[in-house]
């Protein structure tokens, strides 16, 4: 395993504040949205769904204002800047990957227990195990590494695989690491 840290670059500290925004915004949807306001609206969905519908509203208006900002970003934003935006533009795709795969698990399990006569436990087994546990796992993930990369975000640092993609302008040195 690399445990060689990410590549610094030297940016000024408005440069750092703004690269952070992007994965407050997605960590703010991850912990505050999926996690707390899914379980505070949890409780109330047996007597109304709209409470509880506001998660899924609320997480596709943070990943389209997400992505739409990382493509405004592509001409209107400095490399360092940018780079945060793709970062969090390229984890907000996992997580609608993610979300695509609950959305399937649970259609299938419906028309499993509706039309092919599954039982209601086969069908709760099925959006449980491929819905939701692999939906719970990969929040957990993301919120890792969207963590570390808030970290990286607030000094200086990028992803070597952004960097590949996103190479930085001429002129913009690469300052080494020191080491500990």
């Amino acid at each position: 395993m690399n445990h060689r840290r990410a590549p610094s670059y030297p940016v000024d500290a408005r440069a750092r504040r703004r690269a952070k925004i992007p994965h407050e915004l997605f960590l703010t949807n991850l912990v505050g949205n999926h996690i707390l306001v899914f379980v505070a609206t949890l409780g109330m969905a047996s007597h109304n769904l709209l409470p509880l519908l506001s998660v899924p509203l609320i997480s596709l208006a943070i990943l389209a204002f997400t992505l739409g900002w990382a493509r405004r970003s592509r001409h209107h934003d400095g490399w360092y800047v940018m780079a945060h935006w793709q970062v969090a533009a390229r984890l907000s795709w996992i997580f609608i990957a993610m979300l695509a795969l609950l959305a399937l698990a649970a259609a299938g399990a419906w028309f499993g227990y509706g039309t092919l006569g599954l039982r209601k436990e086969t069908a709760l087994a099925l959006v449980g195990g491929l819905g939701m546990l692999p939906a719970m796992v990969t929040t957990l993930v993301l919120i890792i590494v969207e963590s570390d990369i808030l970290h990286q975000a607030a000094h200086g640092r990028l992803p070597r695989w952004i960097v590949r993609r996103y190479p930085p302008p001429d002129g913009l040195a690469l300052e080494e690491a020191q080491p500990g």
